[in-house]
């Protein structure tokens, strides 16, 4: 049948990518490394070290995933090209079904893995710390926060990573003004810093009682998570630390008492704040963690006032500055104006699909590189 020989045609096509993608991953070598982590573990004096052993365990733990992953993709493709054949001579219509969506699912996880190849970055395995602020725009502004913080958590459940709201301050009338939030999982960061920056908002306001059309902005900073691996000295005098109640999101016992901790690094003028669990001591602890963040970004870049590096450009949070504009009206349209990447279903897009955009800006980083 033809539909079964263009199918077949499809899949064979795949044959040369998936070698060069198992060539991209390091596959041999990432099993070289397997069968030597594997060795260690086996050593006497291997929980000597419990932290040091639980952070090897953890490694070894990604990488098998990573192999296992590739395997099954490889397996997928010859499946589904045995599935094929077997279809073709028995000229099952049924079969044929099955195999169209097989081939789609499998299209879905070799463009995902592809992505990997891309997240070549020291951080980008790392997870991410991902923060909204409101910009020009008022009460329109602080909603269009809140769309983006809905949008940056479905894309994140989509793709099975854990959110976890570190900070959230409540906008005046609605919306949110900012908020901070732990995207944790295996390269959350280096999917999620293609979002660095302003993001514009075009359509009628549900605010305007005359109903005109109105442009908002909200800034999207994104940092690595940091482990114990990298040493920030920081001087206690150099902080200031403020305690108060947290308000927005939470259950009852956070926002009743002074939990919530504010930390302003006074030489830097970095301010962070968390408020998402019970005590203020644990609360403290992670506001350390995303100032060392902040501060190790600085350090990085050389340059006090210029973080491109980890943070992204430091721009206004107004017109002539974003990064990609999402039109709701006269027309309907998302477009990314550093790699040109457009598409008209802004519901969609709303609702966490992210990924051609991320992919668009990957690529193009993979192509400057």
């Amino acid at each position: 049948m033809l539909e079964y020989d263009n199918i077949r045609l499809d899949l064979e096509s795949y044959k040369e990518p998936v070698a060069t993608l198992r060539e991209s991953l390091h596959i041999e070598h990432t099993m070289v490394e397997i069968s030597e982590l594997e060795a260690r573990t086996q050593e006497p004096d291997f929980w000597n070290d419990v932290d040091k052993a639980q952070k090897l365990q953890t490694n070894l733990k990604r990488l098998q995933k990573k192999v296992e992953s590739f395997n099954t993709l490889a397996t997928e493709r010859e499946d589904l090209l045995a599935l094929c054949e077997l279809g073709n001579e028995a000229e099952d219509t049924d079969t044929l079904e099955e195999l169209k969506e097989g081939v789609e699912t499998f299209k879905h996880d070799f463009e995902k893995m592809r992505l990997e190849t891309l997240l070549t970055g020291e951080y980008d395995k790392n997870n991410a710390i991902l923060t909204l602020h409101a910009g020009a725009g008022g009460t329109e502004a602080q909603d269009w926060v809140s769309m983006l913080y809905r949008m940056y958590t479905r894309w994140s459940e989509m793709h099975d990573f854990e959110v976890k709201v570190l900070e959230y301050l409540d906008g005046d009338e609605a919306g949110i003004k900012s908020c901070s939030i732990m995207v944790t999982g295996e390269n959350a960061y280096g999917f999620l810093r293609s979002e660095i920056g302003v993001h514009r908002l075009v359509r009628i306001s549900p605010f305007d009682a005359s109903g005109r059309r109105h442009t908002s902005f909200a800034s999207c900073e994104v940092m690595p998570e940091l482990d114990d691996t990298i040493d920030i000295k920081i001087d206690p005098s150099d902080l200031r630390v403020d305690t108060y109640r947290a308000t927005g999101k939470g259950g009852q016992h956070i926002n009743k008492t002074d939990s919530a901790v504010r930390i302003t690094h006074i030489p830097t003028g970095c301010v962070v704040a968390c408020q998402s669990e019970r005590s203020q001591i644990q609360n403290r602890e992670t506001a350390m963690n995303m100032l060392k963040a902040k501060l190790f970004a600085l350090a990085q870049a050389a340059q006090m006032e210029k973080i491109e590096d980890l943070k992204g450009n430091q721009l206004d949070i107004a017109w002539g500055s974003q990064i990609r504009s999402y039109v709701f009206c006269p027309y309907t349209m998302v477009k990314d104006h550093r790699t040109g990447y457009e598409v008209v279903d802004v519901d969609s897009v709303m609702d966490g699909n992210l990924d051609g955009f991320i992919n668009a800006f990957l690529s193009g980083m993979k192509i400057e590189k």
